[in-house]
C-alpha cells in the first residue's frame, strides 16, 4: 500500500463513514471511485511507472490528453471547412475529443477523490491553476470549433420558479 508523508492511506475507499460501506454507492460515488482507480492505472503505466503522492498537475494533463483518444466529440481544426459550423452537413476527419463538461466533472471528482484517499488540498495536483487553465482552453477552444460562444449558465433563482411574484428583482450570481 502507498502512503503519503503524513501516514495517511493513498488506496481504499477514503475517509467516509464505515456504516456507509454496506450501502450501494450513489452513481457519483460509484464514478468517484472508477475515476480514481482510472487515473491510479495510469500513473502505473507510466514508464517509470508514478507514485500517487509524486503526482504533480503535468500527470493530470498527460492523463486528460491520453483520454481524449476515448472521446466521442467532434472538434473541427481551423483548416476544416465545417471549422465554426454548429451542425456540419457532411462528416470530416477532424478529431474525436472529450467533451469539456465531461472533463470538468472529471476532474471534480478527481479532486475529491484525491482528499478523501489522504491527499492534502495544499497539494492536490488536481486543483492545480494549470489545469484551470487547460480547461478553461478547451472549453473555449470547442465552442469556437463549434461556432457556438460559450455564454455562462445563469443560476436560477428561487424567483425563477415563481413566475407571478412580485418581487421578481433579484440580483443574479456572477
Amino acid at each position: 500500500m502507498d502512503r503519503g508523508g503524513d501516514g495517511s492511506s493513498w488506496s481504499g475507499g477514503g475517509g467516509g463513514d464505515p456504516s456507509a460501506a454496506s450501502a450501494t454507492p450513489s452513481r457519483y460515488e460509484s464514478q468517484k471511485r472508477r475515476d480514481w482507480n482510472t487515473f491510479g492505472q495510469f500513473l502505473r503505466n507510466q514508464r517509470p511507472a508514478v507514485a500517487l503522492p509524486e503526482c504533480n498537475s503535468n500527470h493530470v494533463l498527460d492523463f486528460l490528453r491520453y483520454l481524449d483518444q476515448f472521446g466521442k466529440t467532434k472538434v473541427h481544426l481551423q483548416g476544416c471547412i465545417f471549422y465554426g459550423q454548429p451542425e456540419p452537413p457532411a462528416p470530416c476527419t477532424c478529431p474525436l475529443r472529450q467533451a469539456w463538461g465531461s472533463l470538468d466533472a472529471l476532474i471534480g471528482r478527481l479532486r475529491a477523490a484525491y482528499e478523501e484517499n489522504g491527499g492534502s488540498p495544499d497539494t492536490n495536483p488536481f486543483a492545480s491553476g494549470a489545469i484551470r487553465i487547460y480547461l478553461r482552453e478547451v472549453k473555449e477552444c470547442q465552442a469556437k470549433a463549434r461556432g457556438i460562444p460559450y455564454k455562462k449558465k445563469k443560476k436560477p433563482t428561487k424567483n425563477d420558479d415563481d413566475s407571478n411574484s412580485s418581487s421578481s428583482s433579484s440580483i443574479p450570481f456572477s
